[in-house]
């Protein structure tokens, strides 16, 4: 133990600190110009081919995108997304070693009308953002967020998934060999180095013929009034992330696109991660922060820069001049404490400053979760699917389960006076008024009217849709902390009187229905005669 008169005659031991001016640990050679960890200094070249190399060892080892296909590049202008589509840059281009083979597009989605911000300032932004579009050659989408408005309701159906290949090494050999000599038989003038930019100009004439649709402001003011319902900070970031899925989704079916780039990198995904369990998304993390989301079938979502951080990011943009555009958020100058997503961001960065190891240990956990639920196709009934993020609903659980006591606290804590709650498992006193047969064995109450238009006949007018079951926990948060459900775009209000009125249907015809074991076990005997 350390006494009060005792003297430290010598020096205490110093730990060695990496010091920029050491040599590169790849080449050896070089004086190194940043250091990304401790003991990892890299000097500019073989930094850049470190970073190159792991675009296409990510790509390479998932082998999800097939030659051919045409892909996506969600851009927000953001560090992350523009140096995903520089390194796409890189390896379309003819110097590249071993060239990309798919066909790539951007989106840009502009939120302006959601975070407040004035026309002038939204034109502003998107004209940086085209400027760096057209420099790429490549076909670009700018679609406004108003547009989410006038979608059709089949964004929120799972599409068929015959576009998807097996992801074997064979197969994918197959398809490389197939398409460059698909290449030259459409184009023998053209070596398969020109190809790419042979498409590239072709899609840069269809640009030019027109983009988006323009918006008014009725569009921006019903906008407003939508965000406007939603009464806490991580409600409308949650809503407003669900916004843009659909209009990404519903953009890549419109053109062609089999697959979507997103532009999270390790750092957004540990946070994500850490978010998502706090808003009860723990059902889908795997699907949420994993390297591909087939949740959507025919559109497969992909995050290429999941293996690099906030700081390589940054890194590389500055140091090989990558142009990036700063557009304000929701969140922007919002307190710690504004949001559970701000909250989780702050948090995670500011122990990733004491403890450099943070965000990798978070990453390196996210990498390890599956899902337990079988995986999501076509041939799953869309009541088994959240309404709003299509994900599997956690919400039709066994009766003695963790959600079920949740809703029963719940019911209990918004009990008033005596005699006023409901029953845990009944409706709402509110909604019990004449006319309404409540009755589990099929009978019929008194005030019931069979004729047309009553409670038991399939001709009546249907109510308010309660959307809470059709959705997920996370989703039913969300909606819960709007003021008016009515206020959603039209398209979600009527999928979900469509599912209404589908399992209603399948209520009234469940008695001719066959159970899924007795389907197959009819399979099995008519398989054997």
């Amino acid at each position: 133990m350390c006494q009060v008169d005792e003297e430290y005659n010598g020096q205490l031991e110093h730990r060695v600190t990496p010091r920029v001016s050491k040599k590169c640990v790849k080449c050896k050679e070089n004086t190194a110009v940043l250091i990304i960890r401790a003991g990892d200094a890299f000097c500019r070249g073989c930094f850049k081919e470190y970073f190159i190399h792991k675009f296409r060892a990510m790509l390479g080892k998932n082998r999800v995108i097939f030659p051919g296909e045409k892909v996506l590049l969600a851009v927000s202008g953001g560090p992350a997304s523009s140096s995903m589509l520089s390194q796409v840059q890189e390896g379309l281009s003819r110097d590249a070693p071993k060239k990309l083979r798919f066909h790539p597009g951007i989106i840009y989605i502009d939120e302006g009308g959601a975070s407040g911000q004035s026309m002038e300032e939204r034109e502003r932004a998107v004209a940086q953002l085209e400027s760096v579009f057209r420099d790429t050659n490549y076909h670009y989408h700018i679609v406004h967020l108003e547009q989410v408005l006038s979608l059709p309701s089949s964004v929120l159906e799972a599409g068929s998934s015959a576009t998807e290949k097996p992801q074997t090494g064979s197969s994918y050999k197959a398809a490389v060999d197939q398409f460059i000599q698909t290449k030259k038989n459409q184009h023998p003038d053209l070596s398969v180095e020109n190809t790419q930019s042979h498409l590239s100009s072709l899609s840069m004439q269809e640009v030019q013929n027109g983009v988006t649709s323009p918006i008014t402001p009725e569009h921006t003011q019903a906008l407003q009034r939508l965000f406007a319902s939603v009464r806490t900070l991580t409600a409308k970031e949650d809503l407003l992330h669900t916004l843009r899925q659909h209009l990404i989704l519903h953009t890549a079916r419109t053109q062609g696109y089999t697959k979507v780039m997103m532009g999270d990198s390790c750092s957004r995904l540990a946070i994500k991660l850490l978010s998502n369990i706090s808003l009860g998304r723990g059902a889908s993390l795997a699907t949420d922060t994993g390297f591909s989301d087939p949740r959507y079938g025919d559109v497969v979502i992909v995050r290429p820069m999941r293996d690099y951080s906030s700081k390589e990011i940054a890194y590389y943009n500055r140091m090989f001049d990558i142009p990036s555009v700063f557009i304000p958020g929701l969140d922007t100058k919002a307190q710690d404490k504004a949001s559970i997503q701000h909250l989780t961001e702050s948090f995670v960065t500011k122990l990733q400053t004491d403890f450099p190891s943070t965000v990798s240990t978070i990453y390196r956990t996210s990498e390890k979760l599956h899902t337990a639920c079988p995986p999501q196709n076509t041939n799953t009934q869309p009541s088994a699917k959240c309404l709003l993020c299509l994900c599997a609903l956690d919400t039709k659980l066994e009766e003695f389960s963790a959600y079920q006591a949740t809703l029963i606290s719940e019911q209990l804590s918004q009990r008033r006076g005596p005699g006023t709650a409901a029953a845990p498992g009944l409706p709402p006193a509110s909604s019990a008024g004449q006319g309404q047969c409540y009755s589990s064995g099929g009978g019929q109450r008194q005030g019931c009217i069979t004729g047309e238009g009553g409670c038991c006949s399939s001709a009546k007018e249907p109510e308010t849709v309660d959307l809470k079951s059709l959705l997920c926990y996370s989703c039913r948060l969300t909606i819960k902390d709007m003021t008016a459900e009515d206020a959603l775009p039209q398209y979600i209000l009527s999928e979900a009187e469509r599912r209404k009125r589908r399992s209603q249907m399948r209520e009234e015809i469940s008695e001719f229905l066959l159970d899924e074991e007795e389907d197959e076990a009819i399979l099995r005997v008519n398989g054997s005669l």
